[in-house]
């Protein structure tokens, strides 16, 4: 088992996974991007018709709470695979881009 905190140790299991089931062939970055944009809709399709209110309390439902969370690690799984295929590190990715977003958008 991985340590859930590993980026790089996730995207190594991530990558066993496919090479085990012979799936590298398909994850190339064109279906990785749309892999990512399916599983991110599938995500907002649970908060589509909820009010603010409804959505700010999904996670007590358990039901609700069960699919919200396996969309988030789809979305997450496949924005990680895209990084590891693409050669970015997400980590320093988002961490550049909030350096910019801080001199973009000064207090």
């Amino acid at each position: 088992m991985t340590d859930p905190l590993d980026v790089a140790g996730l995207q190594r299991r991530l990558a066993g996974f496919a090479a085990a089931r012979n799936w590298q062939q398909y994850h190339t970055p064109k279906n990785l991007a749309a892999a990512l944009s399916v599983e991110a809709s599938e995500l907002v399709e649970i908060f589509q018709w909820l009010t603010p209110e409804e959505s700010a309390r999904v996670m007590a439902d358990p039901d609700t709470a069960h699919r919200v969370t396996d969309e988030v690690a789809d979305v997450l799984a496949y924005l990680l695979q895209l990084c590891e295929v693409l050669g970015i590190d997400p980590l320093a990715a988002l961490d550049s881009k909030i350096d910019r977003n801080e001199r973009r958008f000064p207090i």
